[in-house]
């Protein structure tokens, strides 16, 4: 298992080598901007779908709400600047809310983006799964195979560090930056020189009979997925290499503005081209195979790298949720186990948390990106909103140089993803009801762990003056099954630690010959000690265990003497031998594992061959 293990995720690293781990800018580009990236592979699309619903006369609509796209990017790019240098230690939304408005809405943000970072992997990886089919037929039907073969790789990935996950996303992130600049600028350049003529289903500006604010929300609203991501690089700040606040507003501005020029020349090409919605192939797909004039060897580099970034899109969420996990956990709002670090320092258990609830999701929702979309969306913008508006807060109270043009420009961004918000309860309601089941029991979730924190900690805290308690003696318990080496060694240890010793053998009804066998061995081979044979009718070894154990340690309490209960076992010398004996050990120690009053210690024998 060991060897296994060290060959998917290579040899541990010491915490000494932590430094090595950090990103660059290049690095932390590819590591981290591969969801926002690839978004444009279905942004588009999606307001296009929404578009066509009426007719596809409508599509002119995608230019002008593109372009309000555009402007709320812009506003949460400029915000997320601040907020990398105003929190450097990482956290984004959760930690920008919590300190400035309040616990709850802490928490709600907190609770958004992890369950938006499961539908970042499961969105990106259904994404390109839907690549592979569009330029693979065959394997259509064969999404959630696809999927789920992606997300054990990326999370095998992920597991072996940041700085090789990065190593390996440099190439489907670059060769997407550089494939799709090709496309857009040779499509533009086509156009412009008109060697593809103008083929839009309308003029811009035509009057389209049955167009309603209604329907231009919606698309809106699901055009607005194209920004996902935007806010994973303020959650990773101190990923990257010195100076972090620098770097990391550095390269959250070049990702902006790869975002943005993706968006706008793929929805202006797609207008241009005339293109519809069809089933089974995606619409980059189809200005793919216009821009480069049929199904060529272009169009497959473009398909090809597509599916590559869609699938390491899912990345993003791998980099940022083991962070926020870390955050809440460091916080008391998750379990203490999200605080640790794996052997290639990294925060392993976040990252196959998140593996198998992106699994699931896909797995319910059977890899339909479609479906996912709202979801995704509104798990997106709740942040977006809390982290906005805490940044107001967060300025009023601090103020500093330019404060009120960073509070204008943050007012700007919580105003247009509140109405984003409002939009997505208004018009996509039988979308995203999930998601409000979800997030109350997420938050419920939040504060059931607090509390049993702070309970423990109550409890174990020491009181100012700390009363020592002696116990006048110890007895100990050895629980037999028979006569062997292993007996006799864990009886004179306990003999070594007790003041009475007893040794308590359970008897059964098939074999009574042997059971007096082991009486009369035991009593010959130990007459010092005392021994309780206890029989059971019902083949159970536990309950009348528990019943003689808590009868004595009832009495051992009125003498204040200790009860411990020794459980002998045999230890062989591989570890896939001990599924040939039986496991009475580990259900006796779960057993005893409620006795306030008892102390459980295994004997462990060592077997040399």
């Amino acid at each position: 298992m060991m060897h296994l293990k060290r060959l998917f995720i290579g040899r541990p690293l010491k915490s000494s080598e932590e430094g090595g781990q950090k990103l660059n800018i290049f690095k932390a580009l590819a590591m981290l901007s591969s969801d926002a990236l690839s978004s444009v592979a279905y942004g588009t699309e999606q307001i296009v779908l929404v578009l066509t619903t009426l007719s596809a006369a409508a599509i002119w609509y995608s230019l002008p709400i593109a372009a309000f796209v555009l402007v709320l990017l812009i506003s949460l790019t400029l915000s997320y600047r601040q907020i990398i240098h105003a929190y450097p230690s990482g956290g984004g939304a959760y930690v920008v809310a919590s300190e400035n408005l309040g616990k709850n809405a802490g928490l709600t943000a907190g609770a958004s983006l992890l369950i938006d970072y499961m539908l970042t992997v499961s969105v990106s990886v259904s994404a390109g799964a839907e690549a592979i089919t569009s330029a693979i037929p065959a394997l259509y039907g064969k999404q959630v195979v696809i999927s789920l073969i992606i997300i054990f790789i990326l999370m095998s990935m992920n597991l072996r560090g940041m700085s090789e996950s990065a190593n390996f996303l440099m190439v489907p992130v670059y060769l997407f930056v550089v494939v799709m600049t090709g496309m857009i600028i040779w499509g533009l350049y086509q156009v412009a020189t008109g060697a593809i003529p103008y083929k839009a289903t309308s003029f811009v500006g035509a009057a389209i009979p049955g167009v309603s604010m209604a329907l231009i929300f919606r698309a809106f609203s699901s055009g607005s997925s194209s920004l996902t991501g935007v806010e994973a690089i303020s959650n990773a700040v101190p990923f990257f290499k010195m100076p972090k606040e620098k770097n990391a507003a550095k390269t959250l501005a070049i990702m902006a503005a790869i975002l943005g020029f993706f968006f706008a020349g793929i929805t202006f090409l797609n207008y241009w081209y005339g293109i519809v919605p069809v089933a089974k192939v995606t619409v980059l797909s189809q200005v793919a195979k216009e821009t480069f004039g049929g199904a060529g060897i272009m169009y497959y580099v473009v398909q090809f790298a597509t599916a590559l970034i869609l699938a390491v899109a899912a990345n993003t969420g791998f980099s940022a949720f083991p962070v926020l996990a870390f955050n809440l956990a460091k916080d008391k709002f998750m379990p203490h186990m999200y605080l640790d670090r794996g052997d290639r320092l990294g925060y392993s258990n976040g990252i196959l948390t998140l593996a198998l609830g992106a699994a699931a999701l896909i797995t319910i929702f059977q890899g339909s990106t479609e479906r996912l979309i709202p979801l995704y969306a509104v798990g997106v913008f709740i942040p977006f909103t809390l982290s906005q508006s805490g940044m107001i807060i967060h300025w009023f109270r601090h103020r500093g140089k330019g404060w009120i043009g960073k509070t204008i420009a943050n007012f700007s961004g919580a105003l247009i993803s509140f109405a984003i918000l409002v939009i997505l309860f208004a018009y996509r309601l039988l979308d995203i009801w999930p998601f409000f089941i979800v997030m109350p029991l997420a938050i419920f979730m939040f504060y059931k762990i607090r509390d049993h924190y702070d309970k423990v900690a109550e409890q174990l805290r020491l009181p100012v003056e700390v009363a020592q308690h002696d116990y006048d003696g110890s007895t100990v318990i050895v629980l037999v099954g028979n006569v062997t080496r292993v007996t006799r060694a864990a009886l004179n240890y306990a003999q070594s630690i007790g003041d009475y010793v007893i040794a308590m053998h359970v008897s059964m009804d098939e074999n009574p010959n042997k059971e007096k066998e082991t009486q009369s061995e035991f009593r010959a081979d130990f007459p010092e000690v005392r021994f309780v044979d206890i029989h059971s009718s019902y083949r159970s070894i536990e309950a009348p265990t528990i019943r003689f154990v808590d009868i004595v340690a009832r009495n051992a309490a009125k003498r204040n003497f200790t009860t411990t209960v020794l459980i002998p076992q045999f230890v062989p010398r591989k570890k896939w031998q001990n599924i040939l004996h039986n496991q009475t050990n580990f259900r006796l120690r779960a057993a005893f594992a409620s006795r306030e009053n008892v102390i459980i210690a295994t004997y462990s024998y060592h077997l040399k061959k």
